[in-house]
């Protein structure tokens, strides 16, 4: 592979004086030399190296034009185009992506036309119809663009506990993620994220996700500990809250969850479960994914272990679920190919949960009609103040513990809706 241009020009500004003292003998090795190097015609060699960086005439279009060899003084500047995103689109773009926190292009785009009259609605933006405009015809990859210095600033893993019940757990049949029925919601994955804030002694709180495979629905609870007893009244209230029924129950193997209590429940209940593989996290993927983008992102890694801490939990997840499940849309795996060394992935147009079971043939219509009631009554800005009101008061409430254990620690987070 041969020199680039920039790599040739260096070679020729370092040899052209070499080239202009040597005498005739010397100058022929010189030039060999050079054309090996650089792969020029032996009369453009010798010519570009006697004329580098003086002046010389050039005929071009039938005139004289002086140029200094080299040095491109008549190069062509670029027009530039003036930019039709400006700064009062991204600002207002900002605001927006911080009320449906910081959801990436491909999620934001699709719902920027449905959401835009919610929000005028509720007064929480007002903007001229040219940024409007701009905002409907905006695509994922611009939005990218345009927000990649604000996604390094918010840039934090944790650890399992889950530990193995074996009581039950020849009785209970595994599944993978490939044997889920994903055209019927009431398919659940369920797991606990503890909140030890990287000290595990004693008692600490949890958090039960709960994700439908279908519509990806994700209800998440609060817990004093991961004792059987809250994990089951957890997820009892969790199914009151769904607006479908539970069908089938897909787990891991922790103690919490392999239980007696829980697995007559299920059997009494004609509730199918299941549970995944030991150390194969991909067979609860759909739930794995929502410890991730829903709870870790909202409450982080600090240790929330008092009766303060859970209630505060709790009500920040109330708010939470309603933003999820009606606002924050999700793309689903729909196809997958291999070529060689490289997987093509193709994804469904991106849609919200409420927007997945509105579409259902298998949600009856009355569970529909108060869906739709209970999205036009939502502001999606005040739910999202209301979750970093309580982020803040957790953080505060943690920072006051002398909790924090992480380099820098947790800082209070700024209102991004007001």
């Amino acid at each position: 592979m041969g020199l680039n241009m920039k790599e040739r020009k260096a070679v020729i500004k370092e040899t052209c004086g070499r080239y202009r003292k040597s005498r005739k003998k010397e100058k022929g090795q010189i030039l060999d030399e050079f054309i090996k190097l650089t792969r020029y015609n032996r009369k453009y060699a010798g010519w570009i190296l006697r004329n580098w960086g003086r002046k010389v005439w050039i005929r071009s279009n039938g005139e004289l034009i002086e140029i200094i060899a080299g040095i491109p003084e008549n190069k062509r500047k670029r027009n530039k185009k003036p930019k039709k995103y400006d700064s009062e689109v991204i600002i207002t773009l900002k605001k927006i992506w911080y009320m449906f926190d910081c959801l990436c292009g491909k999620r934001l785009a699709p719902i920027l036309r449905s959401m835009l009259p919610i929000l005028e609605k509720f007064h929480e933006i007002e903007i001229s119809e040219t940024v409007k405009e701009k905002l409907l015809t905006i695509s994922p990859a611009t939005i990218d663009r345009a927000l990649r210095k604000e996604k390094k600033k918010l840039v934090i893993k944790g650890r399992s506990y889950t530990k193995p019940g074996t009581l039950l757990k020849h009785n209970i049949p595994i599944r993978t993620f490939n044997d889920w029925d994903e055209d019927k919601p009431g398919y659940v994955e369920i797991d606990l994220v503890g909140h030890e804030g990287s000290n595990s002694s004693g008692d600490f709180c949890f958090t039960l996700t709960v994700t439908d495979i279908c519509s990806s629905w994700t209800e998440v609870r609060g817990l004093k500990n991961k004792a059987e007893k809250w994990t089951f009244l957890a997820l009892m209230d969790v199914k009151k809250n769904l607006p479908f029924d539970i069908l089938g129950i897909d787990s891991d193997n922790g103690s919490e969850f392999i239980n007696a209590h829980l697995y007559r429940y299920c059997k009494k209940h004609n509730i199918t479960f299941t549970r995944s593989r030991p150390y194969r996290k991909n067979d609860n993927c759909f739930v794995e994914q929502k410890n991730n983008s829903v709870v870790r992102r909202t409450v982080g890694y600090l240790r929330y272990d008092t009766d303060e801490e859970l209630a505060k939990l709790n009500e920040l997840y109330e708010n939470l679920n309603l933003s999820v499940n009606f606002f924050y849309p999700s793309m689903k795996l729909i196809e997958k190919m291999r070529k060689g060394s490289k997987v093509k992935k193709k994804y469904d147009v991106p849609r919200t949960p409420c927007q997945r079971l509105l579409e259902s043939e298998y949600i009856p219509e009355i569970t529909k009609a108060k869906l739709k009631d209970q999205f036009e009554s939502l502001n999606p800005a005040e739910l999202k103040r209301n979750i970093t009101r309580l982020q803040n008061q957790l953080i505060q409430i943690a920072s006051n513990k002398g909790k924090i254990s992480f380099q820098g620690g947790y800082s209070i987070l700024p209102d991004f809706t007001a």
